[in-house]
């Protein structure tokens, strides 16, 4: 397989899996309770994926020389780049279905909806763009280390398949709520499974342009996707701590079984970075003069 080819698999599954979250609400109304925990574990795994894949690849991708410093500068901005667009949009919503039918009636009643409509959209797709261009980095880095082609980036898709599904969930159950037809929520459905793979495919394209600057771009691509992970896995997690202290118990074991399962794609993924002759090594009792 070539990179093309791990990418359009990757994309085939991610429209399949986030066209089924949007088509769930209209069939099966899940429990508060069992959002809270898929959302945990969910929180946990995209945590995990930022800091046990993003970052390590990022700094083992940047040029060796302050190649830290750079990975570090670059999650920060995309952690508050995407606080900003969370901020400004509030798009992220995972709530059961009867929490939407109260927030549509409260946009409703301040004459605020088409407004709202307009910024969870807007939102949404910047958010998913830049999912599908953590995926196309992810990609990229580990064909430049001429890496496994069937785990390439394993575990950024990993994330952003099981993630995919409750964003469009929450799309749906908002148009249910609001009074849309089924073919109207059918077809913004499609439109947004579709978002995810367009970001990838522009990221392939663009950085086919750069030659020899791609390392830099695919690193610095991979720290920014991992602030933006990294936040949005906190705005799923935070919320829960603070408001259901009923069920701590089992949020805090389905966001650990997430971290611990993104651990655990690490170890199947190939290892990214320089090869080993090309860096130095030490010991000790070395003369590091």
């Amino acid at each position: 397989m070539t990179a093309n080819t791990v990418l359009a698999l990757y994309s085939a599954i991610i429209i399949a899996v986030s066209l089924l979250g949007g088509w769930l609400p209209s069939k099966v109304k899940l429990t508060h309770t069992g959002t809270q925990v898929i959302m945990s574990f969910v929180a946990g795994l995209m945590l995990g994926i930022a800091f046990y894949h993003l970052l390590p690849h990022a700094i083992f991708t940047l040029p060796e020389q302050g190649g830290v410093d750079t990975a570090i500068w670059w999650l920060m901005i995309g952690l508050l780049f995407m606080f900003v667009l969370l901020r400004a949009f509030h798009f992220h919503n995972h709530g059961p279905q009867e929490e939407d039918h109260h927030r549509v009636h409260e946009h409703s009643q301040r004459g605020a909806n088409a407004i709202s409509w307009v910024g969870v959209a807007l939102g949404l797709i910047v958010h998913t763009l830049i999912d599908g261009i953590a995926l196309g980095a992810a990609i990229q880095a580990g064909a430049m280390d001429d890496a496994t082609l069937g785990l390439l980036g394993f575990g950024v898709f990993v994330a952003i398949a099981l993630h995919k599904p409750l964003d469009a969930m929450s799309i749906s159950s908002l148009m249910m709520a609001g009074g849309w037809s089924a073919k109207s929520r059918f077809i913004v459905n499609i439109l947004f499974s579709m978002m995810c793979p367009l970001g990838a495919v522009l990221f392939f394209i663009g950085i086919e342009q750069l030659g020899t600057n791609s390392s830099v771009v695919v690193g610095i691509v991979l720290a920014f996707s991992a602030g933006v992970f990294i936040c949005i896995s906190l705005s799923d997690l935070l919320p829960e701590v603070q408001f259901h202290s009923h069920d701590r118990t089992k949020l805090t074991i389905a966001l650990l079984v997430g971290i611990v399962t993104a651990y655990g794609i690490g170890l199947l993924e190939p290892e990214h970075g320089r090869h080993d002759s090309d860096k130095p090594h030490y010991q000790l009792g070395d003369d590091w003069d």
